[in-house]
């Protein structure tokens, strides 16, 4: 199933794609737009073209794990995407995303401009990196769960 990626910011956000497999993620850009209406509008365009079957929005949290008013806007974001598409919209915790994405992109050798057009699109792709991680350990803590209660019906 492919899943959407947002990394909502004030003036740009960032957006990622999975393959059908839920293997790779990979970044598909940054829309840059100030009312959050249109944002709605365009992430749940790029959701419909992209085949995307959920959509993931980053939440970020604060480091104690406390909300404050990104939550709230990522919350209400989520809700107006909720309204726009016909499928699931979840929220993601996304703290420390950006700063990974920082790292990686020193790490890579991007910086100023380009560095500031990139970041959004790249944490985006952590989130969505952590979403699959997380997804995969719960398909495979199902499958073991399903192993033992076949093991259990045929002793």
């Amino acid at each position: 199933m492919r899943i959407l990626a947002v990394d909502l910011g004030r003036s740009r956000t960032g957006l990622a794609i999975s393959d059908p497999m839920e293997v790779l993620s990979s970044p598909i850009g940054t829309v840059t737009e100030y009312h959050v209406d249109r944002l709605a509008d365009r992430v749940a365009e790029t959701a419909k073209e992209r085949e995307a079957e959920t959509i993931v929005v980053g939440l970020p949290k604060n480091m104690d794990g406390s909300s404050g008013d990104s939550v709230s806007r990522a919350n209400q974001f989520a809700e107006m995407l909720r309204e726009r598409v016909d499928i699931p919209v979840v929220t993601w915790d996304e703290r420390l995303t950006t700063m990974e994405a920082g790292r990686y992109l020193s790490q890579t050798g991007v910086y100023g401009e380009k560095r500031k057009k990139m970041v959004d699109t790249v944490a985006a792709t952590v989130i969505l990196d952590s979403y699959l991680l997380y997804r995969k350990n719960q398909s495979q803590k199902t499958d073991e769960g399903s192993e033992d209660e076949e093991e259990e019906t045929t002793e």
